[in-house]
Formats: C-alpha cells, sequence, structure tokens
C-alpha cells in the first residue's frame, strides 16, 4: 500500500500528486497520495525521529481506510542537508510533513531544539506542531491522518504558490551556516 520514493540522503521531487507531469497514480489507475517527510536530521534530533515516528504510526493507522479507498500513498522522504536544498524543496521548518504538496501545519511556530543545537553548536528553532490546542515536538498521528483524509476526502488545506518568491528562513540560514562550520 505503501510505496517508498526516496531513501535518506537521497532527492526527490516533491511537487505533489501528479508531479512532473506524470498524472497520480497513472501507472496503477488508483488514486495517489504523495507524503514528502522534510528533515534535518535523523540520526541526532529528537523531533526528527519522532516525527518520522508519528508518520509511520499514522501510516499503519490508516492504511485499511485508503486501501478500501482505491488510495495508494507514496512516501518521499527528504533529508534537507544543505541551503540548496531547503532553497529547492521550500523548506520553512524542521521538520515539515506535505500531503500532495501541502504543509500539515499552516501556523509556522518554532520553538529551541536541543538536539539540532548539539548536532551545529549553535542555538537552532524547530517546529512545534499545533493541534486541537495544544503543541507538539512531534506531531500526532491523528494529525497527520486527519491531513490525509482531508487530502484524500475534500477540504485540504491550502497550498503555498510555488510562483511565490521563497526566501530561506533565518534559522536555517543560520543552522546550515553551523555546520558548515563545524566540518
Amino acid at each position: 500500500m505503501t510505496q517508498e520514493q526516496s531513501k535518506p540522503g537521497e532527492s526527490a521531487c516533491c511537487c505533489g500528486a501528479g508531479c512532473c507531469g506524470e498524472p497520480a497514480g497513472a501507472e496503477t489507475g488508483k488514486r495517489q497520495v504523495v507524503i514528502d517527510f522534510l528533515y534535518l536530521d535523523l540520526e541526532v534530533c529528537t523531533w526528527c525521529k519522532g516525527t518520522g515516528d508519528s508518520l509511520e504510526t499514522a501510516l499503519s493507522q490508516v492504511a485499511t481506510v485508503l486501501q478500501a479507498g482505491g488510495v495508494e500513498v507514496a512516501v518521499n522522504r527528504i533529508h534537507v542537508d544543505s541551503e540548496e536544498k531547503a532553497l529547492q524543496y521550500r523548506f520553512v521548518s524542521s521538520p515539515t510533513i506535505r500531503v500532495n504538496g501541502r504543509d500539515i501545519q499552516l501556523e509556522g511556530k518554532e520553538s529551541k531544539c536541543e538536539s539540532c543545537g548539539d548536532l551545529c553548536g549553535d542555538d537552532v528553532d524547530c517546529r512545534i506542531w499545533l493541534y486541537q490546542g495544544k503543541e507538539y515536538t512531534s506531531p500526532p498521528p491523528a494529525m497527520i491522518i486527519d491531513a490525509i483524509l482531508r487530502e484524500v476526502y475534500g477540504q485540504p488545506a491550502a497550498a503555498v504558490a510555488a510562483s511565490e518568491p521563497f526566501v530561506l528562513p533565518d534559522n536555517l540560514r543560520k543552522f546550515f551556516r553551523a555546520m558548515r562550520e563545524k566540518k
């Protein structure tokens, strides 16, 4: 049911369903949901690791519903390890989950991430997930499931227009600069 499209450290297109002119699910005749999981680190960062775990739990829990609806899921795991990749993927905050190109967390909020600070040797803020009035360092599986089901069955969140100029947030610029200096 879940199709892996990339491995950590590999580039993958993050255009969403119908990526690069290819109709979504064309090869199987099924509808397809493309999930992009973008992260800074899966070795040290507890927030990124927790988000990956939440994504796996959510996919496991929603699999039967999607399968019954004839929906195929493709997951892209994208290690954003440079400013160039951050710009390429319009990466606003780490970690990020997008469903068919739409960020599941529209409210941008960040807080100090000790793990990423330890990784790069500087203070770094990472994404705080807001769901049902509470804050989390990793999205609850229910939040991911809600985003997937909204995309499949209607009322998807608004997507950021790709034609708008993208500027790398200062926080990510700081992280990548510290990682370069550390080498």
